[in-house]
């Protein structure tokens, strides 16, 4: 590996490692109000009597209901999951920009559409809201990342995979050095 690529692949990693520093806060500095007026407008659309009860607590009411958007609803550490798959694979710069902006837009968009149809089932007396809400908790938001992913892999045609790419190139650069240093051992002046 020529020291630029080195410098790229350690820049990549102690980017997500500065990244996680303070429990996301990036994630959710720049998230909470995205995600709280994209849903306040969506909402807004079918239920036009709801406000934004707190800004600090993304909180809406409606008709005496409240609906507090938490951390989970925001899903910082699903972006940064996202982002994640995205530093720790190696692709061009240009590629790298298309998939960051695909994958964060993709599951934004996913995600709002999510809140709003729990905020319409919570409002409409949905029986079954509590198990609907934590089965995509536990098992839809998974699956809404991995198809995030798998998508933008597919539409970017991305061939590197996650890690393993980067460390299968660290182990080959090491291996061919060591065959290289093997040979100028071996041969014998003449």
């Amino acid at each position: 590996m020529n020291p630029k690529d080195v410098w790229l692949m350690l820049s990549r990693y102690a980017s997500l490692l500065m990244l996680s520093i303070g429990n996301l806060s990036v994630f959710y500095l720049i998230f909470t109000p995205l995600t709280l007026y994209a849903s306040y407008f969506i909402i807004n659309l079918m239920y036009p009597e709801i406000v934004i009860a707190s800004l600090d607590m993304a909180l809406f009411q409606i008709n005496g209901d409240f609906i507090q958007l938490v951390e989970a609803c925001i899903a910082g550490a699903a972006y940064y999951f996202l982002l994640i798959l995205n530093l720790s694979t190696p692709m061009g710069a240009k590629t790298r920009v298309k998939s960051i902006v695909f994958i964060f837009a993709s599951f934004f968009i996913l995600n709002i559409l999510r809140i709003v149809v729990f905020t319409a089932m919570f409002l409409n007396g949905y029986s079954y809201f509590d198990l609907a809400h934590i089965a995509v908790w536990y098992f839809g938001s998974t699956l809404m990342l991995l198809i995030v992913w798998f998508v933008n892999v597919k539409l970017l045609n991305i061939l590197s995979i996650p890690v393993y790419t980067d460390i299968r190139t660290i182990l080959d650069d090491i291996k061919s050095k060591s065959h290289a240093g093997n040979r100028t051992r071996i041969k014998i002046p003449r």
